[in-house]
């Protein structure tokens, strides 16, 4: 077995990809954002140019040995000895937000996403000319996560300590060499990484053997090779296989790794197998997987919830992907009426103002707790799946409702919010300056993170950075990671939406109406009041100084400060919560 997948491994490496351009695609300048269209029709060239951005921060976020081909001219190949202490090479793949952590669970939740929405919506991709970009992109992950997967029960969900990682800021030429490697394995499981994993290659799969979702969606984006898609259904199968059969049983994979549950800790698995059997039902056509889903469903009381959709919680998105696979006709599929019901339950009560979601004073749709640290993530997500189900919702007027809330968060991270800002790094001259990344910021000066460099060294062109407070309020500050981090599932349901807009939408995005000092006639004065601020005094601690200090007393061995440190790194919004900066 061990040696069928070096073959698989093999083969992935030798399959050739689609051909980069010899002329590459490069972000134009901010002040391009500023300037509306005239055309008037499909595709439209900004919302083309924005599709190719959000795709472009996937390749500022490699680690590894960096191809001939890469775009991004300030990086520089990094953590090229990962997996090293477990004789294996763990190099590549992508660093998981502002750090150099690299986290499968998030990674796999992030790769399905955007696999699924280049099914529904490929054809986006395609008239934006990116599709070759996309598949560059994927294959980066992809080819990654078939790394950490050496043999069928053994899956590595994490390389390097989240807190001895976070100690250090600077660039990507002298990250720390002690990165350790984190395993599940047969007697030590973990369902949800092990399902979450099965269900981004399965996802893949799908889209790149062209499986489509019916005329109620697009064509997916032309990324057609059967090989590839074999390969990767069979790290698909295999990881769903070890996820309920590890003789280990059934466990959260942070019970088996606790490092891993310090940055991405998993509050259940019920959806991740439910979400890895419907993906392999649709990519096999197999009624077993299909009743595995059901049955899953039933089991772990997932209907009825009103929960937000992320890398941590799936259930949402499951009662659309079922009604998708009913609505396509597949054979093993069940009621699509009922399906319908259950989306249009969860999601009539979002736009009812159910709870727990609400909305803020400026249109932002809040999930207290999940919003805490990333809000612009939940709404953005909603708005994926709100746009996807509204091709199949039972009536027009649905469709048309659904369809509004969605456009109405898009552009609220694009620029119509209280701020006058775009959310998207690099997109209009009013886009924040100041993402919270230890790579493009420039500096090293881990205790003067907001003036170290004064300006940002580098654009993090395409990046979607966490977003406002509930008040809607965005300070652009460097060391306020709630707000200014950037992610790679931050950017996903982002590029879902825009390549749906390429191939419906001849307006331009709202960004262009916002011309350059927008921003600055609405920036809130002061600090914000978050978790990376003390809110109780007039001039709280940035996160470098709070770092900086707990690593110059922590060499004193001191344990009270220890225990602070350890607490400072290990803050969370609670079992949903996102990284921790």
């Amino acid at each position: 077995m061990a040696i069928f997948f070096l073959l698989l491994c093999w083969l992935h490496v030798v399959h050739a990809q689609l051909s980069l351009p010899s002329t590459p695609f490069l972000p134009p300048p901010a002040t391009s954002g500023a300037q509306p269209t005239t055309q008037g029709s499909i595709p439209n060239s900004q919302w083309s140019t924005l599709l190719g951005n959000l795709l472009y921060f996937y390749e500022a976020q490699r680690s590894g040995h960096l191809p001939g081909t890469n775009r991004v001219s300030w990086r520089n190949d990094s953590a090229l000895n990962d997996g090293s202490d477990v004789g294996l090479d763990l190099s590549g793949g992508y660093y998981d937000a502002g750090d150099y952590i690299k986290c499968t669970f998030p990674l796999s939740f992030t790769i399905m996403s955007i696999c699924w929405g280049a099914t529904d919506f490929g054809g986006g991709y395609d008239l934006a000319n990116q599709t070759v970009y996309l598949d560059d992109m994927l294959r980066w992950g992809l080819g990654w996560l078939i790394k950490a997967h050496p043999s069928p029960h053994t899956l590595y969900v994490q390389v390097a300590d989240a807190n001895l990682d976070n100690a250090y800021w600077g660039g990507d030429l002298n990250i720390p060499q002690n990165r350790p490697s984190y395993q599940i394995n047969d007697t030590s499981p973990g369902t949800d990484a092990a399902a979450g994993a099965s269900a981004a290659f399965a996802a893949c799969s799908n889209l790149y053997a062209s499986r489509s979702l019916g005329p109620s969606f697009s064509t997916p984006a032309s990324l057609q090779n059967s090989t590839y898609a074999n390969i990767l259904l069979t790290h698909a199968q295999d990881l769903y296989s070890f996820a309920i059969n590890a003789s280990g049983g059934k466990q959260t994979y942070q019970t088996a790794v606790p490092q891993a549950g310090t940055a991405y800790a998993s509050s259940s698995y019920g959806d991740d197998l439910t979400m890895a059997a419907l993906f392999l039902a649709w990519a096999t056509n197999s009624s077993d997987y299909y009743s595995h889903a059901e049955t899953y469903y039933a089991q772990y009381s997932l209907a009825g919830q009103n929960d937000v959709f992320n890398w941590d919680s799936k259930t949402p998105g499951l009662s659309v992907l079922f009604a998708q696979l009913a609505n396509l006709g597949a054979g093993f599929a069940g009621n699509l009426s009922g399906w319908q019901a259950e989306s249009e339950r969860y999601f009539d009560h979002i736009l009812n103002g159910g709870g727990p979601s609400y909305k803020t004073k400026g249109g932002l749709l809040w999930y207290p707790g999940d919003s805490d640290e990333d809000s612009l993530n939940p709404a953005l997500n909603a708005a994926m799946l709100l746009t996807r189900y509204a091709q199949i919702a039972t009536t027009q007027d649905k469709a048309k409702n659904y369809l509004n809330f969605a456009q109405s968060q898009l552009n609220y991270a694009l620029g119509n919010n209280p701020m006058s800002a775009p959310y998207v790094v690099g997109s209009n001259p009013n886009s924040p300056a100041n993402p919270h990344s230890a790579m493009a910021s420039g500096g090293d000066d881990i205790s003067h993170i907001d003036t170290s460099p004064p300006q940002e060294a580098y654009i993090l062109y395409g990046a979607v950075v966490g977003g406002p407070d509930p008040k809607d309020r965005f300070y652009d500050i460097r060391s306020d990671w709630p707000e200014t981090e950037v992610a790679l599932d931050y950017n996903a349901p982002m590029l879902t939406l825009a390549a749906m807009h390429v191939l419906n939408d001849t307006s331009d995005p709202f960004f262009t109406r916002l011309q350059a000092g927008a921003f600055a006639a609405n920036k809130p004065s002061g600090n914000p009041c978050d978790a990376a601020f003390n809110c109780h005094s007039g001039s709280g601690l940035s996160t470098g100084a709070k770092v900086a200090l707990g690593v110059v007393l922590s060499l004193i061995g001191s344990a009270i400060i220890a225990a602070g440190t350890w607490y400072y790194y290990n803050r969370r919004k609670g079992a949903k919560g996102t990284v921790i900066y």
